[in-house]
């Protein structure tokens, strides 16, 4: 049996979750999101709390199912958030209408679209990327960091929030060491 998998997920109040034929539902005030039931694992819903159970053989989906059953809880009630800094002279992020607007050194703006449920925040070069989907805001924030990664050098671009860039030390004639004829 899954550790994970054991744990109780609490539904929060002003969430619904129906379960009918192998699919989840839960409608909250951030919105409704859907997913389907892996076979194998059953789910029973009480007053306030849901249990994920699963067969001896399933004991791999346990534990990813009630994950993701509890995601979905979170996103509908709470929502689901990720900060992405972006650092570097010259680079700079904005919100046009709906869409995310970056200028990034290239000789043309990038423009990322946001998908139905996502919605972008720019605050001093951070980018927070705001749903309901936890697994779409961490798509599109990856999506976002693969656009110019920080690099090693520098530090300059892209990194989530928190993330620890290792810096790399640079070419030995420019930090002073004696080296060569």
């Amino acid at each position: 049996m899954s550790r994970i998998g054991k744990q109780l997920i609490t539904i929060p109040p002003g969430v619904t979750v129906v379960l009918e034929g192998g699919k989840a539902k839960a409608d909250g005030p951030k919105g409704k999101l859907e997913m389907t039931i892996p076979p194998g694992v059953k789910i029973k819903s009480e007053v306030g709390i849901i249990t994920v159970l699963a067969d001896e053989n399933m004991s791999n989906m346990h534990g990813l199912a009630r994950s993701l059953l509890f995601n979905m809880v979170k996103g509908v009630s709470e929502g689901w958030s990720k900060v992405v800094e972006l650092s570097g002279t010259g680079y700079r992020a904005a919100v046009w209408g709906s869409d995310l607007q970056l200028a990034l050194g290239f000789s043309h703006p990038v423009v990322v679209k946001a998908p139905q449920g996502v919605s972008f925040e720019v605050k001093d070069n951070k980018i927070s990327v705001r749903g309901i989907s936890k697994e779409m805001v961490g798509e599109i924030a990856a999506k976002i960091r693969n656009l110019r990664p920080a690099d090693p050098y520098k530090a300059k671009g892209f990194k989530y929030e928190g993330e620890i860039i290792v810096r790399k030390a640079g070419k030995a004639a420019k930090t002073g060491a004696a080296g060569g004829k």
